[in-house]
């Protein structure tokens, strides 16, 4: 069965789909990459489509993956059939992204690969197979494919630019991870063309009325019109199809194909179930299994002779509905043979995990051997990545389970692997299963846990906190570390629902972990960690303080193993926000950037990139700032996280963009609203102050600082809230409510012993001060944020001081503040404080340097991101990595920027680019 002339009446009528190819393949051969879901009910011609493109031509390489329903639970099954035949440039990939994809495959040992990194590699095999030739990947029956190939392959699809590779889907039902690349909806076929196939089956003359009920009925899909008529007589044919009620038009193909298999004989039957439960499509391997089940040689030919499959180099059904028609139309004692025979003969060494899977297919109840087996399965599936298909070996192992305790157990192992896959509503199910039979304490308190940890990971943030901490409090006197763990889980949760916490709030937690069981000697980073900020909410910053210290240092450290690092770094950098300290801050974030890029852990990345950002913020450094958000929204995008966007929300509102920051903050809070987010709501509210002291409008700062700043328990978003509330206060005339928040400000800023409380709290207490006690606490402020890197604070001292000056009357000393207030927000971008000291010089009599750059032309922000890491050093494989790009894609862009820039080498970026955003015009 030759494909392209298979497939070449079906193709009969296509023009605007052989068009749309034709384009594409144009495309392709000039360099352009793209992405194509052709998508279609079984039978309307998706597989002849991709035929059509394949073409004969040589100067276009095809490499091929079929989706195969048995196949479905075997990770990276789909990709490693698309990747074979380029794994001899495997060598050629980054070594973390090969060794990524060698585990993935089972080519060699290692730790678990994040699947995007997996998914990074294979873009780069596909671009580094591309170099000679362009290159055309075909995935037919794409619905089919195993979850981990279809999110990488999806991946790959969304990156597709520069490089000359083409990646062209078939899929029925293209799935959640397909949505959103370019489709092509293939349609039954218009009236005329679906007459002319229909004549080219049916040699006899038609009645009109039959032909067009029977055009009706098929809805011109065209495999229906080959299919349907076969073996049927013009009487037969008089009546249409038989109007089959809601069955649908490959419902009916179906059934045209198991009233054929009715003809056959039983070996022919047998051995066609045989090649049907065999997903490779091995022809040695079903031939052994043939002659283990008695089936004679001669019955091969029958099946090959009615055109339903054909046995060559490969088994290849005539269609993906035969194989569907053989297996369902097989009794179960039959399919259980098939499936045993080809398990005796799968290579246990070679390939264990299809063998288990073909075991457990024949097992006719509770079989512990066959469950076991799938327990290992389910081991390797995890090493290599594939959490999704874990999850489906171990279900499968409760179902072959019959002994209830085993059972129960299997059921918590099983839903702990969905919860990983991020099936959560299958681990809720798994933990009911497994909370109906017998569990002793601890198999029930982690039930509890997983309950918690699946309510938090679904955003179910609100419910989180108070199932988290019934876990803890069931697994104190079982497991003790475990307990621990699971109190600074429920902290954390209880910290980003806030207000939303409907039970289990952090006040309630951090009493529950004080008597918590104690920590070994010496504690675990992490127990360091739940000590110190349970009592910082039960006893204050004071007591806390000196716990918090020791925490950090551990984190800033070099003991600290990688794996506590990156799973608890992120807390800790809550303990240095709480003490100010933005010197650990930062050294234990760029450890964890740099322990999760090595790892290809693109979730923890997300996480501690987004804290750099936020870093360079306060930095002032909005340029880099900018790119580490672009870059965390590229990680976002090819992980599929939701992430709370906190570090863009903090960027625009320093920036003072008021359209652009009120449009993100009210777009976050709503969001935060809907999930639960409580903590979100209250950094919305604190940028807000910011943003509207910036454009000098304190009555709408007031109320925004107020709120943030009250929300207990006072951690670090309400204590930076304080100087926000101070100065909106101050210029307001409520003293009282200023001189309120300026004692709780003093009391955190003497727990933090850091220049940059110290700064802050000597600015706002000059607000409140008058004559030379405020000019002190202005120089002060100046002196103390002087010596921190925190430019946009400073600059904001040097305002508040020149619009105290100029009221005093000291118009020579307010114009040298002011000015250089307004040089400090130009150079930065903080474009409201600007304008702020802009009106304050004039008042003064000075009007203020216009600061104009040359923008040759816009940047749009990716280019602009890669610009920057390019004039930093990187290289263009090193920036491809970083941004989930290929290197070629990385080229291309940069020969954008180039031409923008009207430079011509990366080298002279360095004098080309601004140093601030706000000299650069985005588009």
């Amino acid at each position: 069965m030759d494909a392209r002339s298979e497939s070449a009446p079906v193709l009969l009528g296509r023009r605007r789909e052989r068009q749309a190819l034709d384009g594409l393949m144009e495309d392709l051969r000039s360099g352009r990459g793209w992405a194509l879901v052709v998508r279609g009910e079984a039978g309307v011609g998706k597989s002849a489509l991709l035929e059509y493109a394949a073409g004969p031509a040589t100067d276009v390489r095809v490499v091929r993956a079929v989706g195969v329903e048995s196949e479905m639970e075997l990770a990276f099954a789909g990709v490693q059939q698309l990747c074979a035949p380029l794994l001899d440039r495997l060598e050629r990939l980054p070594g973390p992204q090969r060794d990524a994809l060698g585990i993935a495959f089972g080519l060699r040992g290692g730790g678990a690969p994040d699947r995007f990194l997996v998914g990074l590699a294979v873009l780069t095999l596909l671009s580094e197979a591309a170099e000679a030739r362009p290159l055309l990947c075909l995935v037919d029956d794409a619905q089919w494919l195993d979850r981990a190939s279809a999110q990488v392959l999806a991946f790959v699809a969304r990156r597709l630019l520069a490089d000359p590779v083409g990646l062209m889907f078939a899929a029925r039902d293209p799935g959640q991870e397909l949505a959103g690349l370019p489709d092509l909806e293939v349609r039954g076929l218009q009236n005329e063309e679906a007459r002319r196939l229909l004549r080219s089956v049916v040699r006899a003359r038609l009645d009109e009325q039959v032909r067009d009920r029977i055009l009706a009925e098929t809805h011109g899909n065209p495999l229906a019109l080959l299919e349907l008529p076969r073996g049927l007589s013009p009487a037969q044919l008089a009546g249409g199809f038989g109007l089959m009620g809601a069955q649908t038009v490959p419902g009916r193909i179906e059934e045209s194909y198991r009233n054929r298999l009715g003809a056959l004989s039983p070996d022919t039957r047998l051995l066609l179930l045989v090649a049907a439960a065999e997903p490779v499509g091995d022809p040695v391997l079903v031939w052994r299994a043939a002659e283990r089940l008695a089936i004679a040689s001669p019955a091969a030919a029958a099946a090959e002779a009615d055109g339903l499959v054909e046995i060559g180099m490969h088994v290849r059904f005539r269609h993906p509905l035969v194989r569907s028609a053989v297996y369902r139309s097989a009794g179960l004692p039959e399919r259980r043979a098939a499936h045993l025979a080809l398990a005796e003969l799968t290579d246990r060494d070679l390939d264990p995990d299809r063998r288990a899977w073909h075991l457990a297919a024949a097992a006719a109840g509770p079989d512990e051997q066959v469950a076991a087996e799938l327990e290992r399965s389910a081991g390797r599936a995890q090493a290599r990545g594939g959490m999704a298909a874990a999850a489906a070996f171990l279900q499968r192992a409760v179902a072959l389970t019959a002994v209830p305790g085993p059972r129960a157990e299997r059921a918590l192992a099983a839903a702990q692997g969905s919860l990983q896959a991020g099936a959560f509503d299958a681990a809720l199910e798994l933990v009911a299963a497994a909370e109906a039979g017998p569990l002793d304490d601890l198999q029930r308190a982690r039930a509890g846990l997983f309950r918690g940890q699946v309510a938090f990971a679904a955003g179910a943030v609100g419910e989180a906190p108070a199932l988290l901490l019934k876990a803890a409090r069931q697994l104190e006197p079982l497991d003790g570390a475990l307990a621990r763990q699971t109190y600074l889980d429920a902290w954390t949760a209880a910290v980003y629902a806030g207000q939303f916490a409907q039970a289990g709030n952090l006040h309630e937690v951090s009493q529950a972990a004080r008597s918590a069981p104690a920590p070994p000697d010496p504690p675990a980073p992490g127990d360091l960690l739940l000590d110190g900020l349970a009592v910082l909410v039960t006893d204050g910053r004071a007591a806390a303080a000196p716990m918090l210290r020791r925490a950090v240092q551990v984190f800033a450290g070099d003991e600290i193993a990688v794996e506590e690092g990156l799973r608890w770094g992120w807390v800790a950098t809550i303990v240095t926000s709480v003490l100010w300290d933005l010197e650990h801050w930062q050294s234990i974030v760029l450890r964890q950037v740099q322990s999760a890029r090595e790892a290809g852990l693109l979730t923890h990345l997300l996480r501690y990139v987004s804290q750099l950002a936020a870093y360079a913020t306060w930095r002032g450094d909005f340029a880099e700032a900018a790119s580490l958000v672009a870059e965390a929204d590229a990680i976002a995008e090819a992980t599929g996280t939701r992430f709370a966007p906190y570090a863009p929300v903090f960027l625009v509102g320093w920036r003072g963009a008021e359209a652009e920051a009120t449009r993100l903050i009210e777009g976050v809070t709503k969001d935060a609203r809907a999930a639960g987010q409580g903590q979100a709501i209250q950094l919305c509210q604190w940028v807000s102050g910011i943003l509207y002291n910036g454009l000098g409008r304190y009555d709408r700062a007031l109320p925004e600082a107020r709120q943030a700043s009250e929300q207990a328990p006072e951690l670090y978003v309400s204590a930076w809230a304080l100087p926000e509330l101070i100065e909106a206060a101050s210029r307001t005339g409520q003293t009282q409510v200023a001189a309120g928040a300026l004692g709780r400000l003093a009391a955190a800023a003497s727990a933090a012993q850091t220049e940059w409380a110290s700064g802050i709290h000597a600015r706002s207490r000059a607000l409140l001060s008058d004559g030379e006690e405020a000019e002190a606490s202005y120089r002060e402020a100046i002196e103390r944020l002087g010596r921190t890197p925190v430019r946009p604070e400073l600059a904001r001292a040097h305002l508040l001081y020149g619009e105290w000056l100029r009221r005093e009357g000291r118009r020579a000393d307010a114009r040298a503040q002011l000015r250089t207030a307004h040089d400090m927000f130009a150079v930065i971008g903080m474009e409201a404080f600007a304008e702020r000291a802009r009106r304050e010089l004039a008042a003064t009599g000075e009007t203020a340097r216009q600061r104009t750059v040359e923008t040759r032309d816009t940047l749009t922000p990716q280019e602009a991101q890669i610009a920057g890491l390019a004039r930093g050093g990187l290289s263009n494989p090193q920036i491809a990595a970083r941004l989930f790009l290929s290197p070629r894609t990385v080229e291309y862009h940069l020969r954008k920027v180039f031409g923008k820039l009207d430079i011509s080498s990366r080298h002279q970026l360095e004098h080309a680019l601004p140093d601030s955003p706000s000299a650069v015009r985005l588009a």
